[in-house]
């Protein structure tokens, strides 16, 4: 395998893999917004999915565009742009691109944050228009699902909607899915694995399955309800059953519940952590310890049900 043979087969297929995390934790990140109200939120969302996207983009320009006689300096230098519009101006000069309006509409705007939005706060202009990222993302939501949506200075806020993030994502997941079946029909023709993604990465959740996000968060809770109902028992949850709960809140528990789905929430509640922490005194560094052990890989206990076999 030559040189330019293992940078297309190994160091693109790594990027495939960066990708395809980028656009799993935007989409994960829109997920868990309650709000569309707040700048940083709506950055962090917007900074995965266009870095994501941007380097999608360019994998399958490489596949499409490289060649032996190629002029490599000057294929590198054109890769180093940010605009989405452009990079997918240049796939479709060597392939048929099934995406319509809204995915294009897309990327243009998350071109415009790359390269504008996001460095604007760094300008005195700026105090003029405050919220960019969220007028754009409404805008974008208002267009395409037909809605109204409030302006960002009422009282209550813009509540992130099921129907927005079942938009964001589906719309994402088609342009991924597009430039990925790009990207693996170019390498198959190379005779490069490219295309190829870990088992159960973020990449594979991406390219290969739906990015259904809810589904994830149904998992956690039927885990939630299995531990709390289980009349069945093992070591491991006799290891779990012996450890002494905390003396949180009943009244708290949707609070509790949500710190499962949102790092906001796990915010709120770590201070009250911190206060039960205090009330252990010397006792908190074995409770640590106890932690540390549950979700540990490589940890086992032994089957209170099975019996030790008799010795002569």
């Amino acid at each position: 395998m030559n040189p330019a043979e293992f940078w297309k087969n190994f160091r693109l297929g790594e990027e495939l893999s960066i990708s395809g995390a980028f656009i799993y934790n935007g989409l994960r990140r829109f997920h868990e917004l309650r709000k569309l109200d707040y700048p940083d939120e709506i950055f962090e969302v917007f900074y995965y999915l266009s870095v994501g996207l941007e380097r999608l983009l360019k994998i399958a320009v490489v596949l499409l565009e490289h060649k032996d006689d190629v002029d490599q300096g000057a294929l590198e230098q054109s890769l180093i742009t940010h605009s989405h519009l452009d990079l997918l101006h240049r796939i479709k000069q060597h392939t048929t691109v099934s995406l319509s309006t809204p995915h294009n509409e897309l990327l243009s705007l998350l071109a415009t944050f790359y390269k504008t939005f996001r460095y604007d706060r760094f300008s005195l202009s700026s105090v003029s228009d405050l919220r960019k990222e969220r007028d754009a993302l409404c805008g974008f939501f208002a267009k395409y699902l037909q809605v109204e949506i409030a302006d960002s200075g009422s009282i209550l806020g813009t509540p992130n909607e099921p129907r927005y993030r079942k938009f964001l994502r589906t719309t994402v997941q088609k342009i991924s899915a597009v430039l990925y079946q790009i990207i693996e029909t170019r390498a198959r023709e190379l005779n490069l694995y490219t295309y190829e993604l870990r088992h159960g990465s973020k990449a594979q959740t991406i390219f290969l399955g739906e990015a259904d996000i809810p589904a994830e968060d149904v998992l956690w809770k039927e885990l939630l309800i299995f531990f709390m109902n289980t009349k069945g028992t093992s070591g491991y949850l006799q290891f779990l059953q012996g450890i002494p709960p905390l003396e949180f809140d009943p009244e708290c528990v949707d609070e509790y519940l949500d710190c499962f789905q949102s790092d906001a929430a796990k915010a709120f509640v770590r201070d009250e952590l911190e206060h039960h922490y205090l009330e252990l005194g010397d006792q908190k560094g074995d409770r640590l310890k106890l932690m540390d052990v549950i979700g540990a890989p490589g940890v086992s206990f032994d089957d209170p049900d099975s019996e030790e076999e008799p010795t002569e």
